[in-house]
């Protein structure tokens, strides 16, 4: 028996001008030149340039109410004037490495190779992870090429274009583990008794020498301690992650970084600028928009596709238009909040000026929701008098000191940073230690609150970090 049953839903649907201006938000200026291109080479209503004298700003009213009925879209305006009639410059960035694939694929070419194991190569080199290590098995590899080039390999060829990777330069790339990365490099270095030495401990004493026991090694080895401290020497200097040489601190698509923001003090004050002449005017070509209008007085049938088509069109660039203003009032509205709550940073450039922030803050302040304050600090850049910043940098959160004033949890990483680099490295400091030295700098932390920044600071324990 069927039943028939009411059910109320609250749904929340993006409009396409939402979805619009979420996608450029997350755009850095390069792309977002790019994406501008894209438009005006698919959009024929869409074009470059300022409106005619008495146009600037005029808002187009286009409906298509005589030909259908009642028209629901919003009539947007159709002049985007970000530019402010500025000449066109070049982009004021600053460039950075060669990428750590491109790097590996630049080698590559060098080599002679078949078509086929080029494209394996490449499928290999493209699964490295940013350490330049090959952490998933050939098997999976190999299950992996079938599906996605259509090639059926064994794991016999596959560590045969391996091997050929692993002699690139950063040595050591296209390792699995630790052990292969600090092995691969000793290998290409020269033969002395001192490398022959760092050979046979990763090889035969690996666990030991990751554990630092170093007693079982010079026993096992039947070494002197010179010649046990010459080999670790040699082994501490190796590189464990080949990749970070390389582009450490950017994505592949990320070749030039061009500053969002420009912030300047002059006479004591903070002056935000944003490079707008990198972001073109942009306007409805208002041929289009007439015919629309002419072509909406007709009832001819043959004229409805026509006039379909250029409704789309036009609504699509109204979309555009309005999603790059948005775009660029998000941003200013966000940057002007961040120097509000760090003015004092931006006034000197002193770390420690650095107040405990985090999204929510910024929310607060612009009256945004917190994942758009995400978009914008994860992908934009200031350009100040003392260096360009990622917005994501200037927020950490908090703790207080023994004045109950609130500092940055940076300005605690800091210390503990320092506080390592000068202690005596055959006794390291523990992390009971290390909340102690805090403690004396009057900052209450306990013992799992270090132990948490440490790991943050990618620094290891004590045992870890104790050298002979």
């Amino acid at each position: 028996m069927l039943k028939q049953s009411l059910q109320q839903k609250l749904l929340q649907k993006l409009s396409p001008l939402q979805i619009q201006t979420i996608k450029l938000l997350e755009l850095p200026v390069l792309e977002l030149d790019q994406r501008i291109k894209k438009e005006l080479e698919e959009n024929p209503v869409l074009e470059e340039g300022a409106g005619s004298e008495g146009e600037e700003g005029k808002e187009v009213d286009v409906s298509l109410s005589n030909y259908y009925g009642d028209d629901s879209t919003p009539s947007y305006r159709l002049y985007s004037n970000v530019q402010h009639r500025e000449p066109k410059k070049e982009f004021p960035g600053f460039s950075v490495k060669e990428s750590f694939q491109q790097h590996l694929e630049t080698q590559l070419g060098f080599r002679s190779l078949s078509d086929r194991h080029r494209e394996l190569a490449l499928f290999i080199i493209g699964s490295l992870d940013d350490d330049g290590y090959l952490r998933r098995d050939l098997e999976s590899l190999a299950d992996d090429i079938a599906f996605k080039l259509g090639i059926e390999t064994t794991l016999q060829e596959l560590e045969q274009i391996l091997k050929i990777i692993q002699e690139f330069e950063p040595t050591g790339v296209g390792a699995r583990d630790l052990r292969e990365c600090l092995m691969l490099q000793l290998l290409a270095k020269e033969e002395t008794p001192r490398v022959e030495i760092s050979r046979l401990i990763i090889e035969e004493y690996f666990l030991e020498f990751s554990k630092k026991h170093y007693d079982k090694i010079r026993q096992g080895l039947q070494l002197s301690e010179a010649e046990l401290k010459e080999a670790i020497d040699e082994i501490i200097k190796l590189n464990p992650r080949p990749g970070g040489n390389i582009d450490d601190s950017y994505d592949d698509r990320a070749q030039q970084v061009v500053p969002d923001f420009f912030l300047e003090v002059k006479d004591g004050n903070i002056q935000l600028s944003m490079p707008r002449f990198s972001i073109p005017e942009l306007r409805v070509n208002k041929r289009y928009a007439d015919m629309l209008m002419k072509s909406a007085t007709h009832s001819a049938r043959d004229a409805k596709e026509a006039v379909v088509f250029v409704k789309q069109k036009l609504d699509s660039a109204k979309w555009f238009i309005e999603a790059i203003r948005q775009r660029q009032s998000t941003l200013l509205n966000t940057m002007n909040a961040i120097i509000d709550f760090q003015h004092d940073f931006f006034m000197e450039g002193d770390e420690a000026k650095l107040r405990p922030m985090v999204l929510k803050n910024i929310a607060e302040k612009t009256g945004l929701d917190i994942s758009t304050i995400s978009r914008v600090v994860n992908s934009k850049y200031v350009q100040t008098h003392f260096g360009i910043y990622l917005l994501k940098y200037f927020f950490s959160e908090g703790m207080m000191n023994e004045q109950g004033e609130e500092v940055s949890t940076r300005e605690i990483k800091k210390i503990l940073i320092k506080g390592i680099n000068a202690e005596n490295k055959a006794k390291p400091l523990t992390d009971e230690e290390l909340v102690k030295l805090l403690h004396d700098r009057g900052y209450k932390v306990a013992r799992r609150t270090v132990a948490k920044y440490r790991e943050q600071l990618n620094i290891p324990i004590a045992r870890l970090r104790k050298e002979l």
